[in-house]
């Protein structure tokens, strides 16, 4: 069925200056896109919604010179338009900022921004001139981090706005974002959406591509909702209510994104006692997380979050404090002694520090749980088939195991993640970041997991840049600002404005 809201009458709009008509675009045995038309207009921002697999990636890798498409047409300021690779398609005035950050890691943060572009002087680069115009466009965006550091010193949150930023430079009159918020703060939401609107006053077009629904009506201007491979839905507003757009992107009703929390809490498991980081990143945080607790980590990006979670889990070096698990204090920087003690860290980048993408379901799942498999020294590929197998049935993971995790959506390769260390059956779950860049369906199953999980009586951390994540599953949570904690919050204390207020002290 093909919803469409009434159109809003506007006077002298500008003619579209990107026309597709009829896209296609078919794999072996897979149409990952089917007749789609679309025009965008100049200063326009149309958001494309949809679950993962639903055409979005697809529809704007072909835009943007990616993809080619098996039908269709597109028109490019009136001109028939076809790139055969994304360098035509930047010279003709359209850039992507991909969902996948694609920096180079040992550059430095003003050599990615600028990358193929740098400024030269006497046949030379000029350095500083390039550290100049990078950090222009990178402090607009909220960004604090040096311009000389490498890119692989970064947070995840750093690196995103490295590669938005390196988008922003090429002076594109229409610019595609796949999901560009997924690992920034509040406060580098907004920022991003102020430079947005500047761009949009001097007439460049957007084309916004994000699962967080809760954006979409501040920087909409026009909602496209695809479903397997279809356009489903067109909105001559962004102003449309989220029930209905998960409605439209899932095909049917979801009645409630959180799950009910259990409130039944047992006996004390970890405590996090005075622990400072080497490199100052945060400095004696203190707190106590109870069998069957949800314990939420909210602030905004640079507060020392990851950091925190990360030398819980003994992989950063600590300067002092100490980590207790069931009254035993776990060595600092000895992951092995950590996942000894029940302690267990899912990771807020899945690709680089949670999967071997180009292995198998199987081995991935395998990889931690092999002393659980070997017999006499040896593993077997029965064994890891069907271990794999049943761990695969337990988290609803869609696939054949001996297929690639390169092979899954963003939503299934997460609950291999999962899969993969919960099979351990940990006491602390840390979960940072558990639904970076999925689609609303696959975050309410894995929702249902944490829940599930906290009914169990598993002790878990949750840190997340969603802040209506963090308060809806969360029983209490900690604001970290500057790496330090501001406050730890009740249920019933933890209302957005105060978590802010905390977050911004």
């Amino acid at each position: 069925m093909f919803y469409k809201s009434e159109p809003t009458m506007v006077v002298d709009a500008p003619a579209p200056h990107l026309v597709l008509k009829g896209m296609s675009k078919t794999y072996p045995g897979t149409i990952a896109l089917n007749n789609v038309d679309l025009a965008l207009r100049p200063g326009e921002v149309v958001a494309l919604l949809g679950e993962n697999g639903a055409g979005k990636s697809t529809l704007s890798s072909i835009i943007a010179g990616v993809t080619q498409p098996s039908e269709g047409s597109m028109y490019w300021r009136g001109e028939p338009y076809a790139p055969s690779n994304p360098r035509e398609a930047i010279e003709s005035g359209i850039g992507l900022i991909h969902q996948e950050m694609r920096l180079l890691p040992d550059l430095s943060v003003a050599e990615n921004v600028l990358i193929g572009r740098w400024p030269r002087r006497a046949g030379f680069v000029d350095a500083r001139q390039m550290r100049k115009q990078a950090e222009g466009h990178l402090r607009r965006l909220g960004f604090t981090g040096r311009m000389d550091q490498p890119v692989r010193a970064l947070s995840v949150a750093g690196q995103q706005q490295v590669e938005i930023a390196k988008a922003l430079t090429l002076n594109a009159s229409l610019l595609i974002l796949d999901e560009p918020t997924a690992a920034l703060g509040a406060a580098e939401t907004d920022a991003l959406f102020e430079r947005v609107a500047e761009l949009k006053a001097d007439g460049v077009s957007f084309i916004y591509v994000s699962h967080r629904l809760s954006e979409i009506g501040r920087v909409a201007d026009r909602i496209v909702v695809l479903r397997d491979g279809e356009k489903i839905a067109e909105h001559r507003s962004g102003d449309v209510p989220p029930a209905q757009l998960v409605r439209e992107m899932v095909g049917r009703s979801v009645d409630r994104l959180f799950p009910d929390i259990p409130e039944s809490m047992g006996d004390e498991v970890i405590a996090v006692e005075n622990l400072s980081d080497k490199d100052g990143r945060f400095a004696d945080i203190s707190f106590t997380v109870r069998a069957g607790e949800i314990f939420g980590i909210a602030g905004i990006v640079g507060a020392g979050r990851t950091e925190l979670v990360r030398s819980i889990a003994a992989l950063e070096p600590r300067k002092s404090g100490e980590v207790v698990v069931a009254g035993s204090p776990v060595k600092a920087n000895r992951p092995r002694d950590a996942m000894r003690a029940g302690i267990v860290l899912i990771p807020e980048d899945r690709k680089q520090q949670g999967l071997i993408v180009e292995e198998t379901i199987e081995n991935n799942l395998a990889l931690p749980n092999l002393p659980l498999l070997g017999r006499g020294g040896w593993v077997g590929s029965k064994d890891v088939r069907k271990f794999a197998k049943g761990v695969s049935e337990r988290f609803s993971i869609k696939g054949n195991v001996a297929n690639a995790v390169s092979s899954l959506s963003g939503g299934n390769q997460q609950k291999v993640v999962l899969g993969k260390w919960l099979a351990l059956d940990p006491r602390v779950i840390i979960l940072d970041e558990p639904t970076r860049g999925i689609d609303v369906g696959a975050r309410a199953s894995i929702y249902e997991i944490i829940a599930e999980l906290a009914a169990k009586g598993n002790a878990i951390i949750l840190v997340s840049s969603d802040l209506e994540e963090v308060l809806g599953l969360s029983h209490r949570v900690m604001v970290l600002a500057q790496g330090q904690n501001r406050g730890i919050l009740s249920q019933e204390e933890a209302t957005p404005d105060r978590v802010m207020q905390l977050a911004a002290h």
